[in-house]
């Protein structure tokens, strides 16, 4: 596939993720977001309820004011940057997938924090087991997508590795043992 189409796959998926999560995200505040909303239990171990993140991941670099919001705003828009670029070098359709969902996640976060002043998280995992912090882990699909993102980009590494190893024609031979 040349490289053009994996751009264009790429922004299409950071486009898609966008959507997706800004159309989940009004529909999950519309249904959970006030006061005495109850939470909603889907499986044993997943419900809906209605959280607002003011950091990062586990509410990491909580800012509860205007500059440490816009400052996280700015750190996701430097990041996208990062990752556009890397998505305009990608050389394989794993990498660019998982560089736009990296780059969907990221505004879509983004985007929380300038409409919301925070990130709107609504599925939350939990366990009665203790798995450290996932037991208890409220999320939403930018974070999802984010986390999908992450594994394409370990498995492109792990491809071209054992690509690379393996003799495959795109790279060099392995010296028999």
């Amino acid at each position: 596939m040349s490289q053009i189409s994996r751009r264009i796959v790429g922004f299409a998926a950071a486009a898609a993720v966008l959507a997706a999560d800004q159309a989940s995200k009004f529909w999950a505040i519309g249904l959970l977001n006030g006061p005495d909303r109850p939470a909603f239990e889907l499986t044993p171990f997943l419900a809906l309820v209605m959280s607002w993140n003011r950091g990062i991941a586990y509410t990491m670099l909580r800012s509860d004011g205007d500059f440490g919001r816009f400052a996280l705003v700015g750190v996701a828009l430097a990041a996208v940057f990062l990752l556009g670029s890397w998505l305009w070098r990608s050389r394989t359709m794993a990498s660019a997938l998982g560089i736009g969902c990296l780059i969907g996640g990221a505004l879509g976060n983004a985007l929380d924090r300038v409409v919301h002043g925070a990130v709107a998280d609504f599925l939350y995992f939990h366990t009665p087991f203790s798995l450290g912090p996932l037991s208890n882990y409220v999320f939403n699909l930018a974070d999802a997508a984010i986390f999908v993102g992450v594994v394409l980009l370990v498995y492109d590494a792990w491809a071209a590795r054992e690509s690379v190893a393996g003799g495959d024609p795109g790279g060099p031979a392995r010296p028999a043992p």
